[in-house]
């Protein structure tokens, strides 16, 4: 036991302690001072903003700050040409170390394509909504004779028709042919003094026609009981309108304005 705290004690074993703890520090100042150099310990590249710019264009800019650059995805966005990059990541002016990937998403240049919808029957306004949902333009309007004001007809693409389903790109143009709220047909006018507003109603609807306006007299105070007086287009044999035409009818309570 002596022998081994005086071996402790000794000269030899303290210088060689002294040399182990001076190769230990040694190793763990130059691993530390490698690690500094190799990660560049405080040093950072700002990201420059490539966005706007062509693919073409980033490599020579990349490399001579030391930086990467991959394409990882692409979209289509009609507002910028092809080839050009629209998303980056990392993003502009973020700090980074050498070496570090810009990733990239670019413009396509080709739209893709989407089904074209059925529009037919439905309105004008839920016609705009389902074509803005495809990614499609609303082009010119025109009109035939029909019924069903502002409902949609025919859809055309580049002067035809084109059926549901069909594959076209995203972005193009639909012209709508609409209804005009008007038939095609001749209906006689129907007489509707002496009866009541709903009652006027009942029979334009019979008729293919609609209410224009509706003018109520000083003496109304009840107008479900008001009776019609006069009316414009008048009643006669001959008198005709389109179907979907308007009939202006004016109502009173005072029965000595109907005519016998």
């Amino acid at each position: 036991m002596k022998d081994v705290t005086a071996f402790f004690r000794s000269k030899l074993f303290l210088i060689n302690l002294a040399i182990a703890a001076a190769v230990i520090s040694a190793i763990f100042w130059f691993t530390y001072l490698w690690l500094d150099n190799y990660t560049k310990h405080g040093e950072n590249i700002s990201v420059p903003d490539l966005r706007g710019m062509k693919v073409k264009q980033v490599d020579s800019l990349v490399s001579n700050l030391h930086l990467q650059f991959a394409v990882v995805d692409s979209v289509y966005l009609p507002d910028y040409s092809r080839g050009t990059i629209v998303e980056q990541d990392p993003l502009p002016r973020a700090n980074v170390k050498e070496h570090r990937t810009i990733y990239l998403t670019v413009n396509s240049g080709i739209p893709p394509k989407v089904q074209m919808p059925n529009l037919i029957d439905v309105s004008l306004r839920q016609a705009e909504a389902i074509l803005q949902t495809y990614g499609l333009m609303v082009g010119e309007f025109s009109y035939r004779h029909d019924l069903a004001k502002n409902a949609v007809l025919e859809q055309k693409f580049r002067g035809r028709d084109i059926k549901p389903g069909t594959l076209i790109s995203r972005g193009s143009i639909i012209n709508l042919v609409l209804g005009d709220g008007i038939g095609a047909g001749k209906v006689e006018v129907p007489s509707l003094i002496g009866l009541t507003k709903s009652e006027a109603l009942f029979v334009l609807k019979g008729s293919s026609l609609n209410a224009g306006a509706v003018i109520f007299d000083e003496t109304v105070r009840d107008s479900a009981n008001a009776i019609i007086y006069k009316q414009f287009p008048l009643p006669s044999d001959s008198a005709t309108v389109n179907e979907g035409e308007t009939i202006d009818i004016y109502l009173t309570h005072k029965t000595s304005k109907i005519p016998d």
